[in-house]
C-alpha cells in the first residue's frame, strides 16, 4: 500500500515538473528576462505641463510575483478613466480573463480567452457585466511562404 502511494506521489511530482517546464517553454528567453525584472513591480507614468510644471498621474501598471501585468489603470484630468484587471492560468501563464472598469470603477466589459496548444489565442469571449455573452472573436493564423 505505501509503495503505491510513493509511486503516485513520485508520478505526480514528475507531472508537475513537466507541466511547469512546458509552460516556461512557451516563453522565449527574452520574455522570461522581462518577467524577471517586473516581479512585484508598480510603474507610474506622470505627465508634466511644460509651462506650469504641474504634474499629473497618467497611467499605472501593477505586476505580480511572476512578472505578469495584473492591473492597468489609465487616468484623465478628472481621475480614473478606466481600469483593467487580469487573471492568469497558473499552468500556462496565459491570460484567462480581463475585466474592464469605467471611471466609476464599475465593470463594463469582461473578456475570457481560450488558447491553442502552441500558445496563440484561439477565442475571445466578450461578456456584459451581468454575465451575458454578447460577442465571440475567433483568431485565425495564416502563414505564407513569401
Amino acid at each position: 500500500m505505501t509503495f503505491t502511494i510513493k509511486r503516485i506521489a513520485a508520478a505526480s511530482l514528475v507531472l508537475a515538473l513537466a507541466l511547469g517546464s512546458f509552460a516556461n517553454s512557451l516563453l522565449t528567453p527574452e520574455q522570461l528576462a522581462k518577467r524577471e525584472k517586473r516581479k512585484n513591480l508598480t510603474v507610474k507614468e506622470w505627465n508634466t505641463d511644460s509651462r506650469s510644471k504641474a504634474r499629473w498621474l497618467d497611467h499605472i501598471k501593477v505586476y505580480d510575483a511572476q512578472g505578469r501585468c495584473i492591473e492597468e489603470i489609465e487616468y484623465a484630468s478628472y481621475g480614473q478613466r478606466k481600469r483593467i484587471t487580469s487573471k492568469y492560468d497558473d499552468k500556462t501563464g496565459k491570460v484567462l480573463e480581463e475585466v474592464e472598469y469605467n471611471d466609476r470603477n464599475r465593470p463594463v466589459r469582461i473578456r475570457k480567452y481560450e488558447w491553442n496548444a502552441d500558445g496563440t489565442k484561439a477565442k475571445q469571449y466578450n461578456y456584459l457585466p451581468n454575465g451575458k455573452l454578447y460577442s465571440v472573436k475567433v483568431f485565425e493564423y495564416i502563414f505564407s511562404d513569401k
